[in-house]
């Protein structure tokens, strides 16, 4: 089953004193570009997050946010309390007769009066919230598996199209045959030339075999069943569909070069509009 690269993940736990919020949002890349955010006290985790992100998500332009909201008494910030106590004698040496409210006012607002504790990691602390970032790591990857989904049935649609047009192609090729046999004999009596018959119906095959269309359906018809089957892999498969696609391209376009007929041509543009959308959709996937 193929998975989208677009997905979104998120999950919340309430601890006694912070609520964490951890979300995963997902785009389509070429490879892995990770982005993290997260508190500066949990940065020594970083390197083993991404590790693990980039195992459970392989590719994609991805963004993880880890919030934490202090909802308890204890908070990050502190007042410095010696520092303001400092600032307001130094102002009253200033201001002698200053309202003491005023000078607390002035005090808290200069440098160094809050002060930033930088805690140690709480071990048991972050295993919890690493059981929020396996659950928002699951939660992405359903997402992408649902889009997936949709993605797989929008593709068989598109092949089983390009599949009837192909056939719809090849009906028309016993009129292209006789529509060029007709040709040629028409120019050959305008020049009213003598010619050998046998001479004539053996270059006719000849140059008849050079607008044969047959490998092209088969190997056509061939890249459609591989992309099926590709669709129906358990691994990452994205790239491997891309290369299945410029093959089916190339087929689809000798298809078209050859065709020497009005409607085979009209045809053969319908198949490549619906290979352009598959090569849209490829795009997306994992």
């Amino acid at each position: 089953m193929i998975q989208s690269m677009t997905g979104f993940g998120k999950a919340t736990l309430q601890l006694s004193t912070k609520k964490i919020t951890v979300e995963i949002k997902s785009l389509n890349s070429k490879g892995l570009d990770l982005n993290t955010r997260m508190p500066s006290v949990y940065r020594e985790k970083e390197l083993g997050l991404r590790n693990q992100l980039s195992i459970a998500l392989e590719r994609g332009k991805i963004d993880f946010s880890l919030f934490i909201e202090i909802t308890g008494d204890d908070t990050a910030a502190k007042i410095n309390i010696p520092i303001i106590k400092g600032y307001i004698n130094q102002m009253k040496t200033v201001i002698p007769n200053a309202d003491e409210t005023e000078l607390m006012k002035m005090a808290v607002r200069m440098p160094d009066a809050l002060k930033t504790e930088r805690d140690d990691i709480d071990e048991e602390e972050w295993k919890s919230i690493q059981k929020v970032i396996d659950e928002a790591t699951q939660n992405i990857v359903k997402f992408r598996k649902h889009e997936g989904v949709d993605l797989e049935k929008e593709f068989l649609h598109r092949i089983a199209n390009i599949m009837s047009l192909m056939d719809k192609a090849i009906s028309y090729d016993k009129e292209r045959v006789e529509t060029i046999k007709k040709r040629l004999k028409t120019a050959l009596e305008e020049l009213k030339a003598n010619v050998d018959e046998n001479r004539f119906e053996q270059e006719l095959i000849f140059y008849i075999e050079k607008y044969d269309i047959t490998e092209e359906k088969v190997r056509l018809e061939n890249h459609l069943n591989y992309f099926i089957e590709t669709l129906a892999g358990t691994e990452a498969n994205g790239r491997k569909l891309g290369f299945i696609t410029q093959e089916m391209g190339r087929e689809i376009n000798t298809m078209g070069s050859k065709s020497n007929h009005a409607e085979m041509q009209k045809i053969v543009v319908m198949m490549k509009d619906e290979l352009e959308k598959i090569k849209e959709q490829v795009l997306n996937v994992l």
